[in-house]
């Protein structure tokens, strides 16, 4: 499985910068101080020497395990960026899929002199449903999630060929949201995460989460189901605290100071 590694962004009153680190299971989803997490997956997806090892009963088993972190990943209810700064293959790739927006690394590339030279870094990133590749199929959300972010027909094609996709080629395709030329620390997708959150903190936090529900539910219906989903959510964020200073901030010509109630 791709090691997950999170920079959770907590927020007390008044707002402070990013400060706490820690591993995928630290902070409750439920915690109202987390407004951002970020994942970033350094290791290309799971061990297939380790699976080859399991009997059918402990491969279904371990899917299944599998298939529920993703889902657990999806269902946070505050916001959740996939940095990519290396592999990205199968499971990560659906772990990526998982999470509300991501990010790529690029190829590092630097002139030297007269010459160029081409620095691929292992951790630029290199993303894709390889599993028919290896006798498997996606079984941990890809053959749901992929589909829903970039149309049926699309991700057909990248399953069955197990194609692997640069950053660039993922963002021109619309799987990822933004990419960006690596550093020499091979951190530079992790970076732009880190700004994206920044974007994000500063907003009403209930109305953050209320838009992601929102969304993800909506996107699970018709229309008009996800008209009324949307009006459930905006009828919850009306009694809010953050509604009021909004309005008044703006009435007043000043940036606004949401408390997250």
């Amino acid at each position: 499985m791709l090691r997950a590694l999170t920079r959770a962004l907590r927020l007390t009153r008044p707002w402070r910068r990013l400060q706490a680190r820690g591993c995928a299971s630290h902070g409750a989803a439920g915690d109202p101080e987390i407004q951002v997490r970020a994942l970033a997956g350094p290791h290309r997806g799971a061990d297939l020497k380790e699976r080859e090892q399991m009997s059918e009963a402990e491969v279904g088993v371990f899917v299944q395990r599998l298939r529920g972190l993703m889902n657990e990943i999806a269902a946070f209810p505050a916001p959740t960026i996939a940095a990519m700064d290396g592999f990205a293959l199968g499971g990560g790739l659906e772990l990526a899929l998982a999470c509300d927006l991501r990010v790529a690394g690029l190829t590092l590339e630097e002139r030297v002199g007269a010459s160029l030279c081409s620095l691929q870094a292992a951790s630029s990133a290199i993303m894709g449903l390889i599993e028919t590749t290896r006798g498997l199929l996606p079984g941990a959300g890809g053959t749901q999630r992929l589909p829903r972010c970039l149309g049926v027909a699309l991700a057909k094609e990248l399953i069955f060929t197990g194609r692997r996709l640069s950053g660039a080629q993922a963002q021109a395709l619309g799987l990822v949201n933004h990419s960006v030329a690596q550093n020499e620390e091979g951190n530079a997708a992790y970076h732009r995460a880190r700004e994206l959150a920044q974007e994000i903190l500063p907003q009403a936090p209930i109305a953050v989460r209320l838009g992601k529900v929102a969304i993800d539910r909506g996107m699970e219906v018709d229309i008009a189901s996800g008209m009324a989903i949307e009006g459930m959510c905006y009828a919850q964020n009306i009694p809010t605290r953050d509604r009021l200073e909004g309005m008044a901030a703006f009435r007043e010509k000043r940036p606004p100071r949401f408390v997250g109630e």
